[in-house]
């Protein structure tokens, strides 16, 4: 039993892609004409350090996993059991399950980056060495409360996000009460958080003229870390941009089912990292 998982945000790298461009010109065509840029320009030269920012990013990403994905299911022989993705990266294990095709996801996410683009004056950070629990209790009694936490990536690794200055003070408390690391991290919004809710509404109403088929293969869900069903695709979708993502939860829940073997699919290894640690339970 095999589980695709596939990177979101933070795994991209100039460069990437590109034994993958020649085998699907088709597709790199339909980006192009989707997107209004070349995709290959964007990932092999990354002009002007567009492939870090939010808009470019999240189409960028979903490509070259989307290609990923159609290059391994043509050398492999396996069909996944289960799919997950990490925030932007469920919109590819959708896509590897058949729920939407490669444009409609291309165009799902194109409109999601463009909104959290928009997002200005929030910070996110890494959180590294205290345990969920601790994280709770030291938001709780430093009366944190603009705080929440935007990623469970593992037992010992939360990310947090708010008001930038607010997330920039916490540095020391969090230091103090034993993190390992605090680290900012490079975006202009406090995305998985309420204060995304303006952009979350305007997916929302974006996505609702969207049909959606059913999986072919269980996909897990950031949110509630549970399978997809079909009649929650485009509320999930929408909510996982106030919501946490729930990877420790998903893995878990993937564990439980008798999973044990976590293929990454798309650029680097962060997922495979985090994978490895919640086995361990780290």
């Amino acid at each position: 039993m095999t589980t695709y998982i596939f990177p979101g945000q933070g795994s991209q790298m100039k460069g990437m892609g590109s034994e993958l461009f020649p085998v699907f010109p088709e597709l790199i065509q339909i980006a192009d004409n989707l997107l209004g840029y070349s995709m290959v320009d964007l990932c092999l030269n990354n002009p002007n350090g567009q492939l870090n920012q939010t808009d470019y990013t999240q189409p960028a990403l979903y490509v070259v996993n989307a290609l990923s994905y159609l290059s391994a299911k043509k050398e492999s022989t396996v069909k996944p059991s289960y799919l997950a993705g990490h925030s932007l990266g469920e919109y590819n294990a959708l896509f590897a399950s058949g729920v939407f095709d490669f444009e409609t996801g291309l165009k799902l996410v194109q409109k999601r980056g463009a909104l959290m683009s928009e997002a200005i004056g929030g910070s996110m950070a890494a959180v590294i060495g205290l345990k969920e629990s601790v994280v709770d209790a030291i938001l709780r009694e430093n009366n944190l409360s603009d705080i929440t936490i935007a990623n469970y990536n593992s037992y010992s690794q939360m990310v947090i996000t708010g008001p930038k200055d607010v997330v920039t003070n916490a540095k020391t408390i969090f230091i103090e009460a034993g993190a390992k690391l605090f680290i900012p991290l490079k975006v202009s919004g406090a995305f998985h958080s309420p204060y995304m809710q303006s952009a979350q509404q305007q997916f929302k109403e974006y996505i609702s003229h969207f049909k959606f088929a059913p999986a072919t293969i269980p996909v897990i869900a950031n949110v509630n870390a549970r399978p997809y069903e079909t009649h929650e695709i485009a509320s999930l979708l929408a909510d996982q941009m106030t919501h946490s993502v729930k990877w420790t939860q998903t893995i878990e829940y993937l564990m439980t089912q008798g999973e044990t073997h976590f293929e990454e699919v798309g650029p680097g290894t962060v997922l495979t990292g985090l994978v490895s640690r919640i086995q361990k339970g780290q």
